[in-house]
């Protein structure tokens, strides 16, 4: 991320990107780096097959949002983008939480 970071201020000063360009590519690799995350979140083992499914759903939600949050600062004018891609990993955090407090009785049971 830092390589990146450094390889596009360096392409800005030699005029080969803008500003705008900068940010939008080293923004958007956070969003990858979510992506990243979420993408190993599901490879931990659990004991507990209701912790598994937790994981499993955690993993899937926060990669997609990590990846929208990517194509928005690609594609979408930059305050979009912010308000946006800060509500798309914001939801993708929100809804492991929501179900795991859905699914609090069969966690109490399970234990």
């Amino acid at each position: 991320m830092i390589a990146v970071a450094l390889g596009m201020t360096w392409a800005r000063k030699l005029g080969f990107a803008d500003g705008d360009a900068v940010t939008r590519v080293v923004i958007a690799m956070n969003g990858l780096m979510i992506a990243w995350y979420g993408n190993r979140m599901p490879k931990r083992f659990f004991p507990s097959e209701l912790a598994r499914k937790v994981n499993r759903l955690g993993g899937w939600s926060i990669t997609i949002s990590g990846l929208v949050y990517v194509a928005l600062w690609a594609f979408a004018p930059i305050p979009v983008a912010v308000a946006a891609g800060s509500a798309a990993v914001l939801a993708g955090v929100a809804v492991p939480v929501a179900y795991c407090l859905s699914q609090r009785g069969k966690f109490k049971s399970a234990a």
